[in-house]
């Protein structure tokens, strides 16, 4: 018998991972010694894992250095429209791999680590995310990113280089604790600070207006310091940046009040100006009105704006000896793209820069800014929209409130002519919320200071032109537009599932990951029987490798002939985690009762962070674990049912258990998920979803056929009229037994027998202030999980389903949603042309 193949062996054979050529090989061998040696001042004798993985990163750095220096030089020369994606959150993810892929460097790393007596995926695991995100929004910017630098456009991604990104979770004895995540503390060989670049950034102080124009003095001061990051495009030459802020205190900082003796205090409160970039807050859709909270949106919005009217001024265009000072050019060279309300506030700067320093008059300066911004909307939870107290710009912010005012009063002066007679809508379309505390409402700020309005899924679109922007769409329906949410196909197939790329590959080419529409032809093999046992067999070798890191890293043992049926996602009531826990008590107590019976074997994985001050969503972690520790310890169950706890869920994990999925639990209440991203990386890697019509589900039913996912649940309509009536929990309870069961179950301390009045806060909720009605849909979900365990008996079937997703889920890559971008909203042309490589003659 043949001896088995090594991983590395395995990896060599999988052809999309770029050519392995001899002298590329001895090239990445020399230039990795080279950095142990000279860069990280280190002897092979000595050297640790850590510096191996330093000494790789920095010689596939090597390879992007020349391609970013030259695509900026190209990006000076060529004075194209650029593209500013302002976000709070960029949720990166690890760097190397996606980097190799990209670069078509990984076969070639991988023999020279092999060579070198290295294994390329354990270097690969000592990197530390880069977790500067919460979930959807910061992942979407990421994987914008990478598709703006495949697609050719000159963009920039901007936001904050948090020093503590997204806290590590922990599980201890059930619950979640949180951890700080320094994910800086070895260092970070991706960025590049640029001290050079270094940018003011003003706070507090008090507002003159004089004969000569209005000045903003008395400030306190802090500085921006830009690192960079260098984001590839996918085998094009190109390389775009991502720039993230550092805060500083300048070096007079306290000093210039020379407090008697204070010099020591002085300096420590340096640490004051600082911690504007310490952590990224962990809430995800909730607000949270903190004064420290606005200064990093302002920070990040100031430095951004001095950099973007920087190089606009110094661009070369057509001659090098002038600068460019018409800055009623701008919208024709600039685009900015708030994603979310969060960088909302640069849309008063960019005015005060015009009107305050530029001079321009007004009306011309709000043209301007208007044509150059453009606002994303994500969520219609009432609960996530920003309103801060004007209070609290009065103190930090005050000539940015005093723009806001004077925006206001024009929108509302324009208002009042449309609608004469109708005062109430004046007061519902205000910038500023009158009440006990008057607020700025920062999505009507975004929508009147921009001329285009995006949802992120169709049905999300709709929603916001039909109720909590209404008023707004009647006024000016043609700034209302739909862009559906896309992921990277390089990051979430070619990285993460290099098996299912390749056996793709094979069928139709590898074309298809540049244009992922290409996946419909595999729609001639879905009869073909060698291509049905290929992607099962795909999908089982991710079981094995999955369950194989379950156990490694956590000491739990899993079948993996078992369904994996899986919810990974932020733990949020609307998410209805709780309507997959009803669920597994309901399958938990049918197999007890029949014990005989062929139950289809599952794996139920939840995973997900809970905000910290967010009590509901870390109690439905608690709960999780409770139902896991009596489900997986009962021996009339056996293997036919476990559950477990995916703990500290981040980008690294779902690359791991994504691919290994079998079924994808998406299951909001209809009209609450704006669109949801992991829906559409599950349906590319071969999972089946089960789901509510909800968000982006809606558009993967209607491009695979709603008969190819098990769509369960109220449509927003039902959701809609339960309103108008009422929902009553206690109607649903006392009509359907096995719900009666289950949750008397939870309420009488079945889970947790040591307090058994854990979970009564859960429960109060279910029975009594349920926004998210999981009653409502429970018989439905629970008949729609037994034809998923019907299929799934008939793995012929079942395989030919996944096919059928997968061929249909071309429309999901974030290559279509910027093309959109870029053609409808920023005035861009996209390309998949190459850029000459930096070794090529010019």
């Amino acid at each position: 018998m043949s001896k088995p193949l090594t991983d590395q062996e395995k990896r060599k054979q999988i052809s999309v991972r770029g050519l392995a050529g001899v002298e590329n090989v001895a090239d990445l061998k020399l230039n990795f010694n080279r950095h142990l040696h000279f860069t990280l001042a280190k002897d092979r004798n000595v050297a640790t894992k850590r510096d191996y993985y330093f000494a790789l990163a920095n010689t596939v750095r090597d390879h992007l250095v020349g391609r970013w220096i030259r695509t900026q030089q190209h990006y000076y020369e060529t004075d194209p429209k650029r593209v500013y994606y302002l976000s709070l959150e960029f949720y990166m993810g690890r760097t190397l791999q996606n980097a190799m892929v990209n670069l078509a460097l990984e076969n070639a790393c991988d023999e020279a680590t092999y060579q070198l007596g290295l294994d390329m995926e354990e270097l690969q695991d000592i990197e530390e995310d880069a977790g500067l995100g919460n979930g959807g929004l910061g992942r979407l910017a990421a994987c914008f990113l990478d598709s703006m630098a495949s697609l050719g456009l000159a963009a920039y991604g901007y936001g904050i280089r948090y020093e503590f990104g997204i806290f590590n979770q922990k599980i201890v004895d059930g619950r979640q604790v949180e951890e700080a995540d320094d994910w800086l503390r070895y260092g970070n060989p991706w960025e590049k600070a640029r001290p050079e670049y270094m940018r003011p950034v003003h706070f507090y102080g008090r507002v003159e207006h004089a004969a000569d124009g209005v000045k903003w003095v008395d400030t306190q001061v802090v500085l921006a310091l830009p690192y960079d990051t260098p984001v590839p495009g996918y085998r094009n030459n190109i390389v775009n940046t991502m720039r993230l802020w550092s805060a500083k205190a300048p070096c007079d900082f306290n000093l210039q009040d020379f407090n008697v003796g204070g010099y020591i205090e002085a300096v420590l409160d340096r640490n004051l100006a600082e911690n504007i970039s310490r952590v990224l807050y962990p809430n995800d859709n909730f607000f949270e009105g903190k004064e420290l909270r606005l200064k990093q949106e302002y920070f990040v919005v100031a430095a951004t704006l001095q950099d973007i009217v920087r190089r606009f001024k110094a661009s070369k265009f057509g001659s090098t000896e002038f600068v460019r000072s018409d800055l009623s050019a701008l919208p024709g060279k600039v685009a900015i793209q708030l994603n979310d309300t969060h960088p909302a506030l640069a849309i008063p700067e960019l005015m005060r820069i015009l009107v305050d320093i530029e001079k321009l008059p007004w009306e011309k300066a709000w043209d301007i800014v208007v044509r150059t911004c453009a606002y994303t909307n994500h969520t219609v939870l009432p609960e996530a929209l920003e309103r801060w107290p004007v209070d609290l710009f009065q103190n930090l912010l005050p000539r940015h409130l005093e723009i806001i005012y004077e925006i206001n009063r024009r929108h509302l002066e324009h208002v009042g002519k449309l609608y004469p007679d109708d005062g109430d809508r004046v007061r519902r379309m205000s910038l500023i919320e009158e009440g006990d505390v008057k607020k700025i409402n920062m999505a009507h700020l975004c929508i009147v200071g921009s001329h285009a309005v995006n949802g992120v899924a169709r049905i999300h679109s709709e929603i916001i032109k039909d109720t909590v922007f209404k008023d707004f769409y009647d006024t000016d329906p043609h700034k209302f537009q739909n862009k559906t949410n896309g992921i990277t196909p390089r990051r979430w197939l070619l990285m993460c599932n290099p098996g299912l790329a390749d056996v793709i590959a094979e069928r139709i080419g590898d074309d298809y990951i540049r244009n992922l529409d290409q996946l419909k032809g595999l729609l001639e093999f879905v009869d073909d029987d060698a291509f049905i046992r290929d992607v099962a067999k795909v999908k089982q070798e991710n079981k094995m490798k999955f369950a194989a890191h379950l156990e490694e890293h956590y000491g739990v043992k899993i079948n993996p002939g078992s369904m994996f049926d899986v919810q990974v996602k932020r733990i949020h009531e609307y998410k209805r985690q709780l309507l997959n826990c009803l669920h597994i008590i309901t399958l938990y107590n049918r197999i007890r009762k029949e014990p005989n019976k062929a139950w289809t074997p599952r794996t139920v994985m939840i995973g997900g962070k809970a905000a910290p001050g967010y009590h509901t969503a870390k109690l439905i972690i608690q709960l999780i674990t409770s139902i896991g520790n009596v489900v997986n310890n009962d021996p009339v169950v056996g293997d036919r049912l476990k559950v477990i706890f995916l703990e500290n869920y981040r980008v690294t994990l779902a690359e791991k258990v994504i691919p290994a999925s079998d079924l994808s639990e998406q299951i909001s209440t209809a009209g609450t998920e704006a669109s949801g991203t992991g829906n559409m990386k599950f349906m590319l890697n071969g999972a089946l979803t089960i789901g509510t019509m909800d968000g982006a589900n809606v558009e993967m039913a209607e491009e695979a056929g709603e008969e190819n996912l098990f769509i369960f649940g109220m449509r927003v309509k039902d959701v809609e009229a339960l309103d108008k009536t009422g929902y009553d929990a206690l109607a649903y309870y006392n009509r359907i037994p096995e719900l009666k069961q289950a949750v008397s179950q939870i309420a009488a301390g079945l889970f947790s027998p040591n307090q058994v009045d854990l979970f009564k806060d859960l429960v109060n909720m279910l029975m009594h202030h349920d926004r998210f009605k999981v009653f409502a849909d429970y018989e439905d979900y629970i008949n729609c999980q037994e034809r998923v365990s019907a299929l799934y008996k008939n793995p012929k079937e079942w395989t030919k389903m996944v096919i059928r997703n997968i061929a249909a889920s071309g429309k999901f890559s974030s290559d279509r949603t910027i093309s959109q971008y870029a053609r409808e909203i920023w005035g861009m042309e996209p390309s998949l042309e190459k850029i000459a490589a930096p070794d090529d003659p010019r």
